[in-house]
């Protein structure tokens, strides 16, 4: 690792706040309910004031969806269901919800209050990605690069100022991510220094139950807490670290490195990835448990199973096999869906929220009406990457695929496996209802790609000072880009108004009609 540990604390530190500053700014832009902000938030604020999530319905003449401005008080949102209310069925897991009813229960019922939470987890994954990238590089400056590419994809930027589910879920792999690096490191090191201080057999020492695999195993517990789709890792996590224990033994001259590995090392990954997780989950759902008020919450007892502890699990259980089954079987057709080979090409991002006004002065009194002809002013929330990062990745991860089969980098491949397991279990699921912004899931894996490939265009310290300035130029002229897109980009996904011409002229892509 570099020497400048205090440095690169304070550069990657400036990075983040940079990127915190940006989605912070007008966070409570637009002030109304976009998107699926219309189930998160109610379910959120149920959760606080019931402890589960409540069946509430909508008070007569309030949009939510549309993108109608809407007072952010909750009167002007919530109306309880007749009868008093009752526990509604959901189908996403709670840690989300609970994380987004943290910033209403500080600020309030308002566009603040239910998208400070992800604000502030978008922010610490531009910490997580520095801190991550550093330690894969070996580099403070490409850690760096990292955590900016990062703070200036439109993608996160959105996603980090929405109150729905996926920023969670994005930070939470990649901080499990990031604990399996730091086991990566600390594990090879015990291992060195074991084999080294006295003989072993053929297969090498015991290493025991490890504390960042214990951690990865809390993170990606919380992970599928938020979206069940994290599951995927939590075997891909458990595949890459049998992989990199495999070529510690092997680095380290035992000749067993095979035998060893799976006697010494992998008898622990029960504990790490099935019963660690599996608590964490089940501890995420104990409103659900205690407050006895759930959906389905008794459905064991009416079954006639009465044991106290098994019919709760029972009813848990019940409820997950009905949720899956909604989740895998949803196709109900929507006017920005696409499908995952979609994605990396940003073919149909989603429009969050849009609303159009008249001229001269726009304004929530200014809506355009049916066949308005005269000046227009739009404002749009538009879930889209910043294109310079998601189209450069698709050339990153190719390369990154041809340099792991020609010379086995565990950093090309490391990248490879976050983008295979949270993106190609969409493919099967060509019936279902996806959307582009379902790729927040993977998107720090295409970053680290664009980073991996950066650093070889800059040139190892080896390297002549005219091939590193070359390589500084051309990686330099790709980060202004990305900056400059950025910028370009900023006022459709900041909500800002603006002229409908200047609009119009930010939707490129014109092929079938994207992005309008």
């Amino acid at each position: 690792m570099p020497d400048d540990r205090l440095a690169s604390w304070i550069w990657s530190l400036l990075v983040t706040a940079f990127g915190a500053f940006l989605r912070f700014d007008r966070l409570a832009v637009p002030r109304a309910l976009v998107f699926d902000e219309t189930y998160y938030v109610k379910d959120a604020w149920s959760i606080l004031q019931h402890g589960v999530e409540w069946c509430t319905v909508n008070k007569p003449g309030v949009t939510d969806y549309s993108g109608q401005l809407v007072n952010d008080h909750h009167t002007n949102i919530f109306a309880v269901c007749p009868g008093g209310g009752y526990g509604e069925y959901v189908v996403q897991p709670e840690v989300g919800k609970l994380l987004i009813a943290v910033g209403e229960g500080i600020f309030g019922l308002n566009s603040f209050g239910w998208r400070f939470s992800s604000a502030v987890f978008g922010s610490l994954a531009i910490l997580l990605m520095c801190r991550i990238a550093r330690r894969m590089t070996r580099s403070t400056l490409l850690g760096c690069v990292a955590g900016l590419l990062m703070s200036l994809d439109g993608l996160e930027f959105v996603l980090s100022r929405t109150g729905i589910l996926d920023i969670f879920l994005m930070f939470f792999v990649l901080a499990a991510f990031g604990c399996m690096l730091i086991d990566r490191d600390v594990s090879r090191a015990r291992l060195a220094e074991l084999v080294a201080s006295r003989p072993f057999d053929e297969a090498g020492p015991r290493l025991g139950i490890r504390r960042w695999r214990i951690f990865a195993g809390i993170f990606i517990g919380l992970a599928i807490g938020t979206k069940w789709d994290a599951a995927w890792y939590l075997i891909g996590f458990a595949i890459l670290g049998t992989a990199w224990d495999v070529g510690a033994r092997r680095a380290a001259g035992l000749r067993a490195f095979w035998y060893g590995t799976f006697v010494r090392d992998v008898v622990w990954l029960p504990v790490t990835f099935i019963v660690i997780p599996v608590v964490v989950y089940v501890a995420t759902w104990s409103n659900w448990l205690i407050t006895g008020t759930g959906y389905y919450r008794n459905f064991a007892q009416s079954a006639g199973i009465h044991v106290p502890v098994i019919s709760a699990l029972y009813s848990l259980w019940s409820y997950h096999y009905q949720a899956v089954r909604f989740g895998l079987g949803l196709s109900t057709r929507h006017p920005y869906q696409s499908q995952p080979w979609d994605w990396m090409l940003m073919t149909r991002p989603v429009a969050f929220f849009y609303e159009c006004y008249t001229g001269p002065v726009a304004g929530p009194a200014h809506y355009c009406p049916s066949g308005y002809t005269g000046s227009e002013w739009s404002q749009e929330v538009l879930a889209i990457g910043t294109p310079a990062i998601w189209w450069g990745a698709i050339l990153a991860v190719f390369f990154c695929l041809c340099w792991w089969l020609l010379h086995r980098d565990w950093r090309a491949g490391a990248v490879l496996a976050g983008v295979v397991w949270g993106w190609l279990p969409w493919f099967p699921l060509v019936s279902r209802t996806k959307f582009f912004y379902y790729a927040l899931e993977f998107e720090p894996f295409l970053i680290l790609s664009l980073t991996l490939c950066l650093g070889l265009i800059i040139g190892q310290a080896s390297a002549t000072i005219l091939r590193r300035s070359i390589g500084a130029g051309v990686a330099g002229a790709y980060l202004l880009t990305v900056l400059l897109m950025f910028y370009y980009f900023y006022p459709i996904l900041a909500g800002k108004v603006i002229p409908y011409t200047d609009w119009l002229s930010h939707m490129w892509y014109r092929i079938g009609k994207g992005w309008i």
